[in-house]
């Protein structure tokens, strides 16, 4: 009888990805995705079956995702203009009422729906629920508004969604002590929550393909970085933009006990799968 060779491929494509199925198995990822990353339905529908093919073959994954793009448009929508300043969005009090319809009210609904349509179980949470972000007000040269960093993470609610067999997907606010809500880099609180739940692997999904030692050249890929070349990196300038948050990101998640963090281009199709099971992965690795 002969055999197709497509078949062939697909049954050296699962034996390649068993030992990583075995090693993973319960294993906690965070998943950031969002910003230039995220693009269409038909893309974001991809990624979620990603996720939930990882949820069946044992991975316990966290989604928690941005939306700058939806935020801006909806600003433009009700006409304010979106500010920025050092990449960050100030945030008046009308602004981060915005901020909230279009993370929670529509992106953070979209993906559950798309997992839920890979036929993948999905729960939907914002920072404020559970207790699970409480925030403070960043403090900086310009009043940024209700922009806020992450002061505590209090995972319990993650913990019982992902025990209950869930894919927890999380949109960046937080509540303050004060009872205000305020609105997070979703880099950093990624990186918080993936410290918190100790989890397995710090996952940024990004629109380069990872750390390049020269920006200008996109061949020029490290493929992995230590703690403290990551951290030299930083303290030497030699990455700019919207790369110094996200290597920020994993050094903290890497510092609250998560041993991996990777930043991956997402633009590549199924480029979490690639990461997870395959020998090469794709992207910078910080250990």
């Amino acid at each position: 009888m002969s055999i197709p060779d497509s078949s062939k491929i697909q049954a050296e494509v699962l034996i390649q990805a068993l030992p990583y199925i075995q090693r993973w198995s319960g294993a906690i990822f965070v998943v950031k995705y969002g910003g230039a990353a995220m693009g269409g339905d038909g893309y974001a529908a991809q990624v979620m079956q990603d996720l939930v093919l990882m949820h069946c073959v044992g991975i316990r994954p966290v989604l928690v995702h941005g939306g700058g793009p939806e935020i801006s448009e909806l600003m433009k929508r009700v006409g304010k203009t979106p500010q920025f300043v050092d990449g960050l969005r100030v945030t008046d009090a009308e602004t981060m009422e915005l901020v909230e319809m279009a993370l929670t009210g529509k992106t953070n609904p979209r993906l559950v729906a798309l997992i839920q349509q890979q036929g993948g179980r999905a729960v939907g949470l914002s920072g404020k629920d559970g207790n699970l972000i409480r925030a403070r007000k960043l403090q900086a040269e310009v009043d940024l508004g209700f922009v806020g960093e992450v002061e505590q993470i209090n995972p319990e609610v993650v913990r019982n969604a992902l025990a209950g067999g869930y894919i927890p997907v999380i949109s960046p606010v937080g509540l303050g002590a004060d009872g205000a809500t305020y609105n997070l880099n979703a880099d950093f609180a990624a990186g918080a929550l993936a410290g918190a739940l100790k989890a397995e692997k710090f996952i940024l999904m990004t629109d380069v393909p990872g750390v390049l030692s020269d920006p200008d050249d996109p061949q020029s890929l490290i493929s992995e970085l230590s703690r403290e070349q990551a951290q030299r990196m930083l303290d030497n300038g030699r990455v700019s933009g919207g790369m110094i948050p996200k290597l920020q990101a994993c050094l903290s998640a890497l510092e609250q006990g998560c041993p991996r963090a990777h930043i991956i281009d997402g633009r590549i199709p199924h480029a979490l799968l690639i990461e997870v099971f395959t020998d090469a992965g794709i992207g910078t690795m910080i250990r």
